[in-house]
């Protein structure tokens, strides 16, 4: 473990280092749940299953309270303990975090709901292979975007920041072969409306996974490099 990581749980208070960690395990906890919601609402696009996506669709309200409560546990940290450095830091990281996390929640309910309206329509598009593909990439970023942000590991959380252009370009496709066979048949253009917004709300999970990635180097370096590239974020932290 180096430096940084050493200081977010070494204060001379006990109370201040359960309340930091509980606060970590809480943003876990609703990360767990987000994935949960999103791998529900994906698993009704390729079974076309309309009960599961309107049943993931209506729990996202247990995700919004769950940003409501860890909302409020940052607000109590602040105003009792007054962290500084790298403590201030990481309840920086988390508040933007949980919004993130929210987000993604928000496009699991819209992906629940186009799930029904897809399992609805008269012809299933060979069970959407390349949504699930993409929603399957989408799901491995914001895995690894939580597990990057519970071991505070720079290079992995770099890894998704990486990844997420080749969903960009995973999206791009689908959006393309969605557009062309609207032209090829006109009746087709509801049914594939609704896959391209689809692709386009897991698109929108991998930037929300990458926004988290870069919280974790926020945390760990204290620099803000969402406005970088690549290359300059390598340089900017000094990893490979």
């Amino acid at each position: 473990m180096n430096m940084d990581k050493e200081r977010f749980s070494q204060h001379i208070s006990r109370g201040f280092n359960e309340e930091l960690e509980s606060l970590r395990n809480e943003v876990l906890r609703m990360g767990g749940m987000v994935e949960n919601h999103l791998d529900i609402a994906i698993e009704a696009i390729v079974a076309g299953d309309s009960k599961m996506g309107l049943a993931v669709a209506g729990r996202d309200h247990e995700i919004n309270q769950m940003e409501v409560a860890i909302d409020e546990q940052c607000s109590q940290i602040l105003a009792t303990r007054g962290p500084a450095a790298t403590d201030l830091r990481l309840i920086v990281a988390v508040i933007k975090t949980i919004t993130d996390l929210e987000r993604v929640g928000d496009e699991a309910q819209r992906i629940g709901y186009l799930a029904s309206h897809l399992a609805s329509s008269q012809q299933h598009s060979d069970h959407y292979h390349e949504l699930s593909e993409l929603g399957e990439h989408v799901k491995k970023m914001l895995h690894e975007a939580l597990d990057a942000f519970s071991r505070l590991d720079v290079k992995d959380a770099l890894q998704v920041v990486e990844e997420d252009k080749l969903v960009d370009e995973e999206y791009d496709m689908i959006l393309r072969q969605c557009i062309s066979l609207m032209m090829e048949d006109p009746r087709t253009i509801r049914r594939f409306m609704d896959v391209s917004w689809v692709a386009r709300a897991l698109e929108r999970i991998g930037d929300h996974a990458k926004n988290i990635s870069e919280y974790v180097i926020y945390m760990v370096h204290g620099q803000d490099i969402r406005h970088l590239g690549l290359e300059e974020i390598r340089q900017e932290i000094g990893v490979e």
